[in-house]
């Protein structure tokens, strides 16, 4: 399994797509629920992890699995895993956390312009307001970027989006 994160409007999900078009990864967790377009975008079609969504952001296998009814490698996708960086590498010591960092204000842009509190799937009541998403963009960011810094992590440019940068840390 593969902790993957990036904060609200880094485009992340797009990024997901393309890693799990490989055929090596557990598509399942896609359902018609979960499905939110924007534009010419399939925004959103993963189950997501976290405060108030389907899936809790709790680090217990039933949990992690429960979207999953697939085989290959499972993209735990999580705008929150920032915050339990430390547990998920003491409860999953042999587990990648993939990073996705796009900046703070191209980030809140982006959001805003796919929908904002205004769309139908995930459920982003936890971050409350704008002003509160923004801070919490902030705080998760900061927290990616210093874990990244801490285990040396080696970030690539996204090929098509020059302010995106994916790193992934290997234990």
């Amino acid at each position: 399994m593969i902790f993957f994160t990036g904060v609200p409007g880094s485009r992340w999900s797009g990024i997901a797509r393309e890693i799990k078009s490989s055929g090596q990864y557990d598509c399942t967790d896609r359902a018609p629920h979960r499905i939110y377009t924007h534009n010419d975008f399939a925004g959103h079609q993963e189950a997501y992890f976290g405060t108030g969504m389907e899936f809790p952001p709790i680090l217990d296998p039933l949990n992690l699995t429960a979207p999953f009814s697939g085989t290959g490698c499972k993209l735990l996708m999580s705008h929150e895993w920032p915050y339990y960086f430390e547990d998920i590498k003491t409860r999953y010591p042999m587990a990648w956390i993939q990073l996705v960092y796009r900046p703070d204000w191209a980030s809140f842009l982006w959001w805003k312009r796919a929908g904002g509190f205004d769309i139908s799937y995930p459920n982003y009541d936890w971050y409350e307001t704008d002003y509160l998403m923004t801070k919490r963009i902030q705080e998760q960011n900061q927290l990616i970027l210093d874990f990244g810094q801490k285990h040396s992590v080696q970030w690539q440019q996204h090929s098509t989006h020059s302010d995106i940068f994916i790193g992934t840390y290997k234990p």
